[in-house]
Parts: C-alpha cells; sequence; structure tokens
C-alpha cells in the first residue's frame, strides 16, 4: 500500500448508501422491474427445471420397459412386433379334444348335494 495515499473511510460507504438510494429509486420509476421481471423469471425458470424433472422420469421408465422387454424377449421369445419365428411353437388344439377331457374329469351325473352356508352362520 502507497503511504502517500490516504483511504477515507467514509467515501466507500457514500458509494454504497448512493448505489442502494438508486435501486430503490428504480422500484418507484419502473415497477416492472422490481415486481414483474423476477415474477416472470421465476415463472420460466421453474418451467424449465420441471421440464427437466419430467424429462429424467420419462427416461428412467423408459429404460424400465426395455430392461422388461430384454427379459420377455429372453425367456418366452417374443419381440416388440410379435413371436420370434421357430422359438415358440404352441400346441395344436381343437375345442372337441378339450371338451372330452373335460367330460373325463368331471362326471355330471354323480355328484352330492351340499348345503352352503350363510354369512352369518358358521
Amino acid at each position: 500500500m502507497n503511504t502517500t495515499q490516504k483511504v477515507d473511510a467514509a467515501e466507500p460507504a457514500a458509494k454504497v448508501v448512493q448505489q442502494a438510494s438508486q435501486f430503490k429509486r428504480w422500484g418507484r420509476k419502473h415497477p416492472f422491474m422490481r415486481y414483474g421481471l423476477p415474477l416472470i423469471s421465476l415463472t420460466v425458470f421453474g418451467a424449465v427445471g420441471l421440464a427437466h424433472l419430467i424429462q429424467g422420469s420419462k427416461e428412467v421408465t423408459k429404460e424400465k420397459e426395455d430392461i422388461e422387454w430384454e427379459v420377455v424377449e429372453t425367456t418366452k421369445a417374443l419381440s416388440r412386433t410379435g413371436p420370434v419365428e421357430g422359438a415358440y411353437k404352441p400346441k395344436k388344439l381343437s375345442l372337441e379334444e378339450e371338451l372330452k377331457a373335460l367330460q373325463q374329469k368331471v362326471d355330471i351325473n354323480s355328484y352330492d348335494y351340499k348345503r352352503i352356508p350363510k354369512p352369518n352362520e358358521k
């Protein structure tokens, strides 16, 4: 520090007070600068922030769906367009054969009547 220069402590304080009064004057002369600009900037930045969060959530959901599809494709040999050819061969079924198998399991001519208890009875 140069000893020939004297530092006046009141000078910087006066500048700060002058700048503060100019800032207060902005609010009176231009109310948009004091109220409108912060409101609009908060709205815009909030929308941008929410869009960023939503986009991240969509990416996570897409990754989960892709992982699920990979599991389905490996276990059931399916793709998003349909079954992979040659990997999945369902049995040929007919309704008549299914009816005959069901009739052999269940005999509708011999049955027992069983009373169903009412809800308030035990």
